[in-house]
Formats: structure tokens, C-alpha cells, sequence
């Protein structure tokens, strides 16, 4: 494995030997790429800056993404930690499975009073790659003594092109902070982003403890999908839009003509089925029709 703060996406790259690390028997490559960013962002922010510890509470923003998986499973191996997260709805079975103690649906609710509801009084740690109100609601969650650590401002990040009026408000809402503020909450503002962390003894200390817990089966990184570097406008395409559940692997080698004909074989399978789609719809009986709408509302709820 590898770690680079860029220039990764290609097929061969030169770093220096300490950016190295041997990956164990049992690891996959996929299990490779994704396992060094993530898995040290979570790792650094939870034990280096936040000092988890047995009996805590957490709430992981974006917990289906690579780094709110890498937290959860992290969380499970200090006793007692209790991880909230937010997600859409549909991705709260598998991030349940994956050892979230509570899932939000941000999407359709207040994931504040969700959290006062069941912890009223608020939280030891809250990693926030949100930014604007986000960090000032997760500064508010924080019992005494408890840390916030911002790694993103994915709000700023919306819709399909550049949106400079998104930008500006999460700038405008930001957490703004005196240092005197700071003394009467008992409360702790940390910041970290990877790419600018210079200290590789630290670095490949935290690797060798998650390589460690790797090889005892404590944390494995959960694929998503794979994309061929031709395919790498899909790839982008699906973490935009927040489709994933992990980590979005991209494949250097070329894609095989015989991957190519059967995609075509499925899109022209699917555009078929929606040809046929109206004619089944018109032999519905009416009280089936009726019914629809309701079921409709039930599944979206």
C-alpha cells in the first residue's frame, strides 16, 4: 500500500519508501486503496485529538461514507462507546449491521432533538465533515469536556455544478469562536485534514495499529463499487450524489470488452422493461391502483 496526498490516479507513481506499507496475506487489493485514508483519518481523529474512551458517545456524519464506516467499526473496539449516525433511510440497514448504535435520517429529521431525545445530555465527541450550521449544532451537542473535530465542508458541495451561493452560506454560518467562549463551555474545536499532516512516524504508527486490527479481524473496509479509470466521471458521479455505502475503488487497468457487451446487454434489458411497463400498468384492477399511492408514501417514509 501506499499513501500520497495526491497524484494517485494512475497506473504506476513514485512515493518515498516511509509512504509504503506491506499489506497483510488476507488483504485484497481494493481492501488496500481503501483502507490507508480512511482508516487514519477516523483513527487519528478519534483516539489522537478526541482520546475515545470506554462508556463515550459519538455521532458520525455521512456514517455510510468510507470514513463514517472506518469510525464505527473503530468505535467497536473500545468498550461501550455508543455511535450515533447520520444517513439517508435506505442506508440505515447496512450501517446497523455495521455496528451504529442509533441511525438518523437527516433527510427527514432533526437529527438534534433525535439525539437530545435519546442522550439529553448531548455527546463526548462529534465528527463533522459537514461544516456551517452543521458545526455549530455539533458544538452545541457537546456535554462539558467533550471534543468536535471538523475534517470537510461537504455542505458547500451541492447539485451538479459549482454553486457559489452553497459556498457562501457555509462559509457565512461556520463555527466562530473566542478562546474565552471556549474556557466557560469546557468544550474542545480541532480540525484535521490528512493531506496536510507531515509527521510519518505518527503516520506509520497508526498504520501498524490498523494493519494490527485488520489481521485480527476488528476492521475491514467495506466495498462499494469499482470503477475503471475510463469510468471515472461514474465514479465521481456516485459520491456527489451520496449513492455509496463505503468506498468507491477505482481499477487502473482497462475495461474488458466482454465487461463493455454485457453492460449493454443489461441497459438494453432495463430500457425493455420500462417499454413494458405502461402496458402491465393498464392491467392493474382500479382497487390495486388506488392502493398505490399509499403504499407509495409508506415506502418513502
Amino acid at each position: 500500500m501506499v499513501l500520497s496526498s495526491s497524484g494517485l490516479w494512475q497506473e504506476l507513481v513514485l512515493v518515498p519508501a516511509d509512504q509504503t506499507f506491506i499489506m497483510p496475506d488476507a488483504m485484497s487489493f481494493q481492501e488496500g486503496a481503501a483502507l490507508p485514508v480512511n482508516y487514519l483519518t477516523a483513527h487519528m481523529m478519534l483516539f489522537q485529538m478526541a482520546n475515545l474512551r470506554p462508556g463515550k458517545s459519538v455521532l458520525v456524519h455521512m456514517a455510510a461514507g468510507g470514513v463514517g464506516i472506518a469510525a464505527t467499526q473503530l468505535c467497536q473496539t473500545v468498550s461501550g462507546v455508543t455511535v450515533f449516525g447520520t444517513a439517508s433511510a435506505s442506508k440505515h440497514k447496512v450501517i446497523l449491521q455495521g455496528g451504529l448504535s442509533h441511525a438518523i435520517d437527516y433527510r427527514t429529521k432533526d437529527y438534534v432533538e433525535e439525539i437530545r431525545t435519546i442522550s439529553p445530555k448531548g455527546l463526548d465527541i462529534v465528527l463533522d465533515p459537514l461544516g456551517g450550521s452543521d458545526t455549530q449544532k455539533g458544538f452545541g451537542l457537546l456535554k462539558p469536556m467533550g471534543t468536535i473535530v471538523v475534517f470537510g465542508a461537504a455542505n458547500s458541495v451541492t447539485g451538479q455544478k459549482k454553486n457559489l451561493l452553497a459556498m457562501a452560506k457555509t462559509w457565512y454560518n461556520q463555527l466562530s469562536i473566542s478562546t474565552l467562549k471556549l474556557m466557560q463551555a469546557n468544550k474542545s474545536v480541532c480540525g484535521f485534514h490528512l493531506g496536510y499532516l507531515k509527521d510519518f512516524t505518527l503516520i506509520r504508527q497508526t498504520m501498524d495499529t490498523l494493519l494490527g486490527l485488520y489481521v485480527q479481524g476488528k476492521i475491514k473496509p467495506r466495498i462499494d463499487s469499482t470503477f475503471h479509470f475510463e469510468e471515472v466521471a461514474d465514479a465521481m458521479r456516485r459520491m456527489h450524489e451520496r449513492q455509496n455505502i463505503g468506498k468507491v475503488i477505482l481499477l487502473p487497468e482497462p475495461k474488458k470488452e466482454e465487461e463493455k457487451e454485457q453492460e449493454k446487454g443489461e441497459e438494453k434489458e432495463q430500457e425493455q422493461e420500462k417499454e413494458e411497463e405502461p402496458a402491465e400498468a393498464s392491467a392493474v384492477p382500479q382497487e390495486e391502483e388506488e392502493a398505490k399511492p399509499e403504499e407509495v408514501k409508506e415506502e418513502q417514509g
